[in-house]
């Protein structure tokens, strides 16, 4: 399993009038720690993309639990738990910084396509990275 944390602070921009995290929000907070998660071990979408391949989204699942709101410091817990073979899914957890309280889960899954958004294997470089990290 691959796991990261991302850390962030909930800003009045993402708040509805309530004070509370508007609902889509969740999802560019997934992509953030996503992206991040990705550049941590080296797979750049800079460079997937220079290499031919994308990874768009094709499907979006979020649960909530309780809203985050304006001000909260808070952890996007990212794990890829094996690894993919057509798709590959992403599972997000949002806390309270230094919490196990969970405000929120979800997942994402992702096509590998050609930059024509033809679908495509694993390339074999992102495959062997994604192995390397899982067993470390």
């Amino acid at each position: 399993m691959i796991k990261y944390s991302y850390r962030m602070k909930v800003f009045y921009k993402d708040v509805d009038k309530m004070g509370i995290v508007y609902y889509s929000r969740y999802l560019e907070f997934f992509e953030a720690a996503r992206t991040e998660m990705l550049s941590s071990i080296g797979l750049d979408y800079e460079k997937v993309e220079e290499k031919g391949a994308m990874l768009p989204v094709i499907e979006a699942h979020t649960e909530y639990k309780k809203g985050a709101v304006f001000g909260q410091d808070i952890t996007v817990h990212t794990t890829i738990a094996e690894l993919p073979k057509v798709k590959m899914k992403f599972n997000y957890k949002v806390t309270h910084l230094n919490s196990d309280e969970i405000l929120m889960t979800g997942h994402t899954i992702h096509a590998f396509t050609n930059l024509n958004s033809r679908p495509i294997k694993v390339p074999d470089y992102i495959k062997s990275l994604l192995e390397r990290h899982m067993n470390s």
